[in-house]
């Protein structure tokens, strides 16, 4: 670890100066190499699958798996981002002070960033092209499932950057998959200049608790839908079963359905004919009363599934549903469906999360979908960054003051 922190710190500088023409280079490199290795990653993946297909769920082992379709995905991927305008350089603000100093405001790369992430092969293909694009080294720390496939894309990614005499490390893969690395990477301080993890609660606790270098939150998806009462019904049942169904193990996937009261019983029945016999519904004492269902405890409301599972209550309002979500919801996404301008301005304003959906589903919640190329991860927190983590995201900035013999 030690010689890997201080390679990537090592690189910092030449990958800093990169011109926007090589790191585009590097990463269609990068891309090209990928298409190239697929049936090495789709080996690999397959002794990562066959290792885990008795110890994850069926809908993480989707996470995991990989297809011809999928690398080309992330091939593609890649190319967005090459194709995406310079984040470094760039003059964010200009000024002249009354005594004559001119003041400008310049976007800089991070330095070394490092990502802990799960079982998501396609989050090492994302990392590494952001990071280059960004100007910033990164370090990336895989989860056991997915290491020989994680491994084998960096090793593709590496072969790009050496085929256009970049140094390959820029990219780095943390071979050691136990907790000890995790916890070194969250206190390598003076080599790591921001901790990204992606993954659930438990990972992303772990590292506001115990990181010791600037760290980012992400991730964790306790997303609502809220149909309120002059919602349109088809409207709402096809952006609920795309936000549960399409891919119930990511993080904007929706968890918990927010029904107003005075059309529970018109509405919950068509629910319950479109998604019951795919997904288990825990349900509050009211929709209880109107359909079949499992009866929601309290914990419900406050877990991140990622499985074919959704809690349902029924609130007598937007300012109630406003008011559930402020109390259960993790600031990742939530959505209303509604026609009535009055709850669309009470929803947004009153709703204190990254994204907030207006007759739209939760799974827009993406660096893809945002035109940002890809992401890091999705920021649940204020600070520097929040919602899908894109190349600005990546880059901090300086002031560069010029004088004239100036003296204070």
């Amino acid at each position: 670890m030690k010689e890997m922190l201080t390679a990537a710190k090592a690189a910092k500088l030449e990958i800093a100066r990169l011109t926007p023409a090589q790191k585009n280079a590097a990463l269609e490199a990068m891309a090209d190499a990928l298409v190239a290795r697929t049936a090495d990653i789709l080996a690999a993946n397959a002794l990562d699958m066959d290792a885990a297909r008795d110890t994850i769920s069926p809908v993480m082992l989707d996470r995991l798996r990989l297809t011809g379709d999928r690398i080309l995905a992330m091939a593609n991927g890649i190319r967005a981002v090459a194709k995406l305008p310079d984040p470094v350089g760039k003059l964010l603000d200009e000024y002249i002070r009354p005594d004559g100093l001119q003041i400008r405001k310049v976007s800089v790369p991070m330095g070394v960033i490092a990502i802990i992430y799960e079982s998501r092969p396609n989050v090492t293909s994302d990392a590494a092209a952001l990071a280059l694009k960004s100007g910033n080294v990164c370090v990336l720390r895989g989860g056991k499932e997915a290491f020989r496939s994680a491994n084998t894309i960096v090793n593709a990614l590496r072969e790009g950057l050496r085929s256009v005499d970049i140094t390959e490390n820029a990219i780095h893969l943390v071979q050691d998959t136990s907790r000890a690395s995790a916890t070194a990477l969250m206190t390598a301080n003076g080599y790591i200049d921001l901790l990204i993890p992606r993954g659930g609660a438990g990972l992303i606790n772990a590292c506001l608790q115990q990181a010791t270098v600037p760290c980012i939150a992400t991730g964790t998806g306790i997303c609502h839908v809220y149909v309120e009462s002059s919602a349109d019904f088809d409207m709402a049942l096809s952006i609920i079963e795309n936000a549960k169904t399409s891919r119930p193990s990511v993080c904007n996937a929706a968890e918990v359905l927010l029904v107003d009261k005075s059309i529970a019983a018109d509405f919950l029945p068509l629910l319950h004919a479109r998604l019951a016999d795919r997904v288990e519904l825990r349900l509050d004492e009211i929709a209880r009363s109107l359909i079949p269902g499992i009866r929601a405890g309290e914990a419900d409301f406050d877990t991140e599934f990622l499985d074919y599972i959704l809690a349902v209550k029924c609130v007598d309002g937007v300012h109630e549903a406003v008011a559930h979500i402020s109390a259960h919801s993790t600031g990742h996404s939530e959505a209303i469906v509604t026609h009535s301008e009055d709850a669309i301005r009470s929803f947004t304003a009153g709703v204190d999360s990254a994204a907030v959906y207006v007759n739209a589903s939760t799974r827009f919640t993406d660096g893809g979908e945002f035109g940002l190329g890809c992401e890091m991860g999705i920021s649940t927190q204020k600070l520097h960054a929040r919602g899908p983590m894109g190349l600005a995201e990546l880059t901090a900035y300086k002031y560069i003051i010029t004088g004239d013999g100036h003296i204070r």
